[in-house]
């Protein structure tokens, strides 16, 4: 027997039937959207088949959410993926987002043979997404599922840098948080800092989350939105300006290869 729920407006509804003023075809868009959380690619026949609506149906719908920026169209295959404000909104960016760094980032690791992680801002935290340990003897591991203050990490810095001062003002208040000797603990300084990461194109974290470790990243974005950083880590004394060099390449190339992936 299907179970009977009360709606907002205190009347009920009949277990998947749309509440009372619902719009159908809004209820369909958003039906799309967790479509795309549960896998990286639709097309317009399995939207089709999934809601029970016509191809032209599908299409329109899928159409409709691509002017608005929420998916975007793979031309090669036809099929759609998530889009820039649909990343933005966080519904399926870090799907997307650890899924096309996977490829891109254990090639970087390789290349550099350095550990390289791939993070996400979460409010005053920045928390690591994926990774790939480096193949030197002495490295630096991996820290997937980590959370750690965002301005303390290299990729942390690099996404507050994308942010209106206020809204870093906001997220952290008057005090920050000190971790080593050369952790930012000012918030004016902070401000400088990310002042620098804006006009230099990237973020260094010189040991001010460990002693002895040094970062270096660079924003990803789908679009012009920065939806995740990727950063190569190693010990302090292989991360001097001549490495530092070689990496901020490597980096930036990855970057784009991976946003180009997210569109």
């Amino acid at each position: 027997m299907r179970s009977v729920e009360q709606n907002e407006e205190g009347g009920t509804t009949d277990g998947d039937a749309l509440p009372t003023y619902a719009i159908e075809s809004v209820d369909k868009a958003l039906q799309i959207l967790v479509m795309l959380r549960e896998r990286r690619r639709v097309r317009v026949v399995d939207v089709g088949e999934e809601l029970g609506v016509a191809r032209s149906t599908a299409h329109r719908l899928l159409a409709t959410l691509a002017h608005r920026g929420f998916v975007v169209r793979d031309p090669r295959d036809r099929s759609y993926r998530g889009g820039p404000e649909l990343l933005g909104l966080g519904a399926v960016g870090e799907v997307d987002l650890r899924a096309a760094a996977g490829e891109h980032v254990r090639a970087l690791s390789a290349r550099l043979r350095e550990t390289v992680n791939v993070m996400v801002l979460e409010g005053a935290s920045c928390r690591f997404l994926d990774g790939v340990a480096g193949e030197r003897p002495l490295g630096t591991r991996v820290r997937t599922g980590a959370v750690l203050p965002a301005h303390i990490v290299s990729g942390g810095k690099a996404l507050l840098a994308e942010l209106p001062p206020r809204e870093v003002e906001a997220l952290f208040g008057a005090s920050l948080r000190r971790i080593t000797p050369a952790t930012i603990v000012d918030l004016d300084a902070l401000h400088a800092e990310l002042r620098r990461i804006r006009e230099q194109g990237y973020a260094v974290n010189r040991e001010e989350s460990e002693p002895g470790l040094s970062a270096v990243a660079v924003v990803v974005r789908a679009g012009p939105r920065a939806v995740g950083a990727v950063a190569v880590s190693a010990p302090t004394q292989r991360l001097d300006d001549e490495g530092l060099g070689v990496a901020l390449e490597a980096l930036h190339a990855t970057a784009q290869a991976i946003g180009a992936e997210l569109g």
